[in-house]
């Protein structure tokens, strides 16, 4: 349809051409016969992107409002953690994050800091030996430092969109690794560390990063992960890429999910799950079973 409407075009063209037509005119007719042919062609329908479903994991502490993790499952936003992997932009978010830590203090002294007096120490010529000025000089042991590092700012700046990039493809990679998980709620009854030591492990959830959606850590679960080197639990609105990436497993609450859907989803149609009534009817299921 494309290349028989682009033919048309470029024929009419030629006619118009060998008629004599102005040169404007025949811009503008080209121009329209091309933009009728790509809205002609652009008119399909767009395809619906598949949601994520991911299995619920196993709470650190089973409350009886939560609904049980065995058999239930989570729908996520594709555009937010099925984004394709850009290493690329993983490098330039971990740069930029490391470049803003770096303190920046380092201090030397040049020949007009340090301490001496600024005699020439022999005459200019007759001693056989080099020319030297001052005492200062970088040239001398105690002298100045000839450009040497001073107090600078090393941060450095990167667009929203790239930040917000970085952190749908750091949430995609941990998903594909399958070193990302869900849970309805995390929450500790108390501030024991041994016990919830004893409860990751058996969840085989060490060196894990556990982000919550609420505003605040839950001051249970704060106290007794405090003194555990290998886990530690933050807020969405404190996380950042090199952290996801730094740390081996993500663990999400519903809250932070939802959160990140809300601000990283970009406006791509998402089709809608069945119902369990029509999974269950539908013969593809019924032949497995």
């Amino acid at each position: 349809m494309l290349g028989r409407t682009l033919t048309e075009a470029f024929s009419s063209l030629r006619i118009q051409c060998r008629a004599g037509a102005s040169t404007s005119s025949r811009l503008v007719r080209a121009r329209t016969l091309a933009s009728s042919a790509s809205t002609s062609s652009s008119s399909e329908a767009l395809p619906l992107a598949q949601p994520v479903l991911v299995e619920l994991t196993p709470p650190l502490k089973q409350f009886g409002d939560a609904p049980r993790a065995e058999g239930n499952v989570v729908s996520l936003d594709p555009t937010v953690f099925n984004h394709p992997i850009r290493r690329d932009i993983l490098h330039l978010c971990v740069i930029q994050h490391l470049d803003g830590l770096r303190q920046g203090t380092a201090s030397t002294k040049t020949r007009g800091e340090v301490r001496g007096s600024g005699a020439k120490i022999r005459p200019q010529k007759g001693s056989g030996r080099a020319r030297l000025g001052d005492g200062q000089s970088p040239m001398l042991y105690g002298g100045g430092v000839a450009f040497g590092p001073k107090p600078r700012d090393f941060s450095t700046k990167l667009p929203r969109k790239v930040i917000q990039m970085g952190m749908r493809v750091a949430l995609s990679a941990k998903l594909k690794e399958r070193h990302l998980g869900v849970m309805t709620r995390l929450d500790w009854p108390n501030g024991k560390t041994k016990h919830l030591k004893q409860k990751i492990e058996l969840l085989g959830l060490r060196k894990t990063l556990f982000i919550t959606g609420e505003e605040q850590v839950a001051t249970g679960l704060e106290r007794a992960i405090r003194m555990l080197r290998d886990v530690s639990v933050t807020t969405v609105d404190k996380v950042n890429v090199y952290e996801l990436v730094r740390w081996e497993r993500v663990i999400l609450d519903l809250k932070a999910v939802e959160h990140f859907e809300n601000t990283l989803r970009k406006g791509v149609p998402v089709g809608t799950l069945p119902l369990l009534s029509e999974v269950v009817d539908s013969p593809s299921t019924a032949s497995v079973a």
